[in-house]
C-alpha cells in the first residue's frame, strides 16, 4: 500500500506546520481535496464561513491578532473573485495572508472554454489584489510554490499571497516531503546601514522637544519605541499602530495626531522620527498636518521615500533593529526639555477633552464601553460614524495587536473580522479573554449579514456592538453638506435583533444610554455571542456632525 498523500494534504501539513490552529474558507468542488485533509487530520479548525469575502476577513484578523500567519481557502472563478474586497483589505493592512485558490482542471486551463468555475485570467486579477500570485504547475512543485508564497508573505512590508492550484493537481498523489519542509520560512531583517543610522543619530540629537511617530510596520517594536518613551520622547501613533506604546503612558499621544491640540503642540517640537508609518491621508489631514523637522523616516519599503511628506533623511530598513541601533546613539547626547513631558500630556488631555465634547450623548456610550474594557479585551471595529469618532482613537489600547479595524475604509468586514479576532483569542496561546468587542453600523452589518450564521456555528464570544442610525448616516451627512441635501443611496435595514435570534444569538435593543451600560455589563458576561441593536436616534444626535475624514490642503 502506497504511502503517497495528495497535494491536499500537502497543503494541510504546511498550514499546521506555520503554526496556523484556524483557517477559514468556503467549501467547493474546486477545493475539496484540501479542506478534506484540514478537518480530516484535525489539527487546524476550519470555520467555514457564508461568503469568501468573509472568510479572508476573519484570516485577516485571525493573523493580525496572533501576530503570525492567515489562510483562507475559496474556489476558484467567482469564489475566488468574492475575496477580492477583503483580500485589498488585508493587503492595506500588511497581513501576511496565504490565499489558497481552487483552479479547473489543468488540462482546461487558460483556454476560455466555459468550463464550471473558469475565469479567463484569473492569476491576473490575483496579482492585481495581492502581493504577489503564483499558480501551482505541477504536483511536485506544489510544496515549494505554497513556501515561496508564504516567503513572500512574511518578508516586509507583508501582505497576502494567492495561490492557484487546479483541481486535478490537489488530487495528485505525491510522496511524504520531509517533515523539515512544513515550517514558516526563516527571514532575515533588513538591517539598516551604518553610516546611515549615525547620520540620522546626528541630526536627532540635539532635539529637545522630539517626537516619535509610529505605524502597523513598527507593531513588533514595542521595546525600542518604549525606550524612546524612557528617554523623554512624545509618541503618537497611526490608528493601526495603536498600542505599541501603552496608550495610558504618560509620553503617548495615541492616534490623536491630526487634532488641533496636538498639532499645536507639534509647532513646538524640533524632530521627527518615523518608523513603519504611511502617514496615512485620513490621519494627516489629507496630508496637509504640520509635522515637526527635521524628519527622519524608517520604513522597510524603499517607495516610501517622499512618499507623503519630505523627509530630511530616509532609512531604508527593518524598523525593529534600526530604532534599537538609534536608541544608544542618542540616550547620552539628548537634552530633552525639563517640560516636554507635561506638554504632552496636556496636549493629550486637550484632544481627548476636544473628542469627548463633540460627541455629545455618545460620550456616555463611550464611557459605558471604557467601564466594560479590560486590558486583555480585543476591539475590532468597522467603518461607522461611531467608529471614526471615538473607536479609533478610544478606549485607550495597551497592546499592538489589541485592536482591528478596516484599515482600508471599506465597509462590511467588522463582524467577520470579530469571528476571525476571536478564533484568535479562544486559542490556548493567547494572552486575550473573551468576550471580543466589535463596533459596526447598520450599513456595514447589512453587508455581511449572513455571517451571523458564522458567528452562530462557531459560538465564538463576541458582543457585536450595532450602532444602529437607520441607513448610512456618514453618507446622508455628506450629501447634507456637499450635494445641497440631496439624498440618493440609502438603505433600509431588517430588525437585526429579530435576525440574530433566528440564528440562535442573544440579542437586546437598547434605546438608552443607561439601558446601553447595563445590556453591555449582561453582554460581557453571557460567554456566548451577543447583539446589542443600539438605536442612535432614540439616545440623540452627536454634538459635531461628523461628514468624512478632516482634510485642508497641503502646501
Amino acid at each position: 500500500m502506497s504511502d503517497r498523500i495528495t497535494v491536499g494534504e500537502v497543503a494541510a501539513r504546511l498550514i499546521e506546520g506555520c503554526a496556523v490552529r484556524a483557517a477559514f474558507g468556503v467549501v467547493s468542488i474546486h477545493n475539496m481535496p484540501i479542506l478534506d485533509a484540514l478537518t480530516e487530520r484535525t489539527v487546524v479548525r476550519y470555520v467555514a464561513a457564508r461568503g469568501e469575502a468573509g472568510a479572508a476577513n476573519m484570516a485577516d484578523a485571525y493573523a493580525r491578532v496572533g501576530g503570525g500567519l492567515g489562510v483562507v481557502v475559496t474556489s476558484t472563478g467567482t469564489g475566488a473573485g468574492n475575496a477580492a474586497g477583503a483580500v485589498i483589505e488585508a493587503r492595506n493592512a500588511g497581513t501576511p495572508l496565504l490565499h489558497l485558490t481552487g483552479q479547473i482542471d489543468s488540462d482546461f486551463l487558460d483556454r476560455n472554454a466555459g468550463f464550471i468555475h473558469e475565469t479567463p485570467d484569473q492569476l491576473g486579477m490575483l496579482r492585481s489584489i495581492s502581493k504577489a500570485a503564483l499558480r501551482v504547475r505541477t504536483a511536485p512543485t506544489a510544496l515549494g510554490t505554497m513556501r515561496e508564497a508564504l516567503r513572500i508573505a512574511l518578508t516586509p512590508p507583508q501582505g497576502p499571497v494567492s495561490v492557484e492550484i487546479p483541481i486535478d493537481l490537489q488530487k495528485a498523489l505525491v510522496e511524504p516531503p520531509d517533515p523539515g519542509a512544513f515550517h514558516l520560512p526563516a527571514l532575515t531583517p533588513q538591517i539598516a546601514d551604518e553610516a546611515a543610522v549615525d547620520d540620522a543619530a546626528r541630526l536627532l540629537s540635539t532635539a529637545r522637544r522630539p517626537v516619535l511617530w509610529v505605524g502597523a510596520g513598527a507593531r513588533h517594536c514595542a521595546p525600542a519605541v518604549d525606550r524612546f518613551a524612557r528617554m523623554g520622547w512624545a509618541i503618537v501613533t497611526s490608528i493601526a499602530g495603536r498600542g505599541i506604546l501603552p496608550e495610558d503612558d504618560p509620553m503617548s499621544l495615541a492616534s490623536f495626531g491630526a487634532s488641533r491640540a496636538v498639532e499645536d503642540f507639534f509647532d513646538t517640537c524640533d524632530a521627527l522620527l518615523v518608523a513603519g508609518s504611511r502617514l496615512r491621508g485620513n490621519e494627516t489631514l489629507r496630508y496637509g498636518l504640520r509635522l515637526p523637522r527635521p524628519r527622519v523616516l524608517i520604513d522597510i519599503d524603499e517607495t516610501a521615500r517622499e512618499r507623503a511628506f519630505p523627509f530630511d533623511r530616509f532609512i531604508c530598513a527593518d524598523a525593529a533593529p534600526t530604532l534599537a541601533a538609534l536608541a544608544p546613539r542618542l540616550e547620552a547626547k539628548m537634552q530633552i526639555d525639563p517640560r516636554f513631558a507635561a506638554d504632552v500630556q496636556a496636549a493629550r488631555t486637550a484632544a481627548e477633552r476636544s473628542l469627548r465634547e463633540g460627541l455629545g450623548p455618545f460620550a456616555d456610550i463611550l464611557a459605558a464601553v471604557e467601564r466594560e474594557f479590560r486590558p486583555q479585551t480585543l476591539w475590532v471595529r468597522d467603518i461607522t460614524i461611531s467608529n471614526s469618532t471615538w473607536g479609533n482613537r478610544l478606549p485607550a489600547l495597551t497592546h499592538p495587536r489589541q485592536g482591528v479595524h478596516a484599515l482600508g475604509g471599506g465597509i462590511g468586514q467588522g463582524l467577520p473580522m470579530a469571528i476571525g479576532a476571536a478564533c484568535a483569542a479562544c486559542e490556548p496561546r493567547t494572552r486575550w479573554e473573551p468576550p471580543v468587542f466589535a463596533l459596526v453600523g447598520d450599513g456595514g452589518l447589512a453587508l455581511s449579514l449572513g455571517e451571523l450564521g458564522t458567528l452562530a456555528q462557531e459560538r465564538v464570544p463576541v458582543v457585536l456592538i450595532v450602532m444602529n442610525d437607520g441607513g448610512y448616516g456618514v453618507i446622508r451627512n455628506i450629501q447634507d453638506h456637499e450635494y445641497g441635501k440631496r439624498r440618493f443611496g440609502d438603505i433600509t435595514a431588517p430588525d437585526f435583533g429579530t435576525v440574530a435570534r433566528a440564528f440562535g444569538i442573544e440579542s437586546r435593543r437598547v434605546q438608552s444610554v443607561a439601558a446601553f451600560g447595563d445590556a453591555l455589563h449582561w453582554a460581557r458576561s453571557s460567554g456566548s455571542p451577543v447583539l446589542l441593536d443600539v438605536d442612535m436616534t432614540a439616545i440623540g444626535s452627536f454634538r459635531q456632525t461628523w461628514a468624512g475624514p478632516p482634510a485642508r490642503t497641503s502646501g
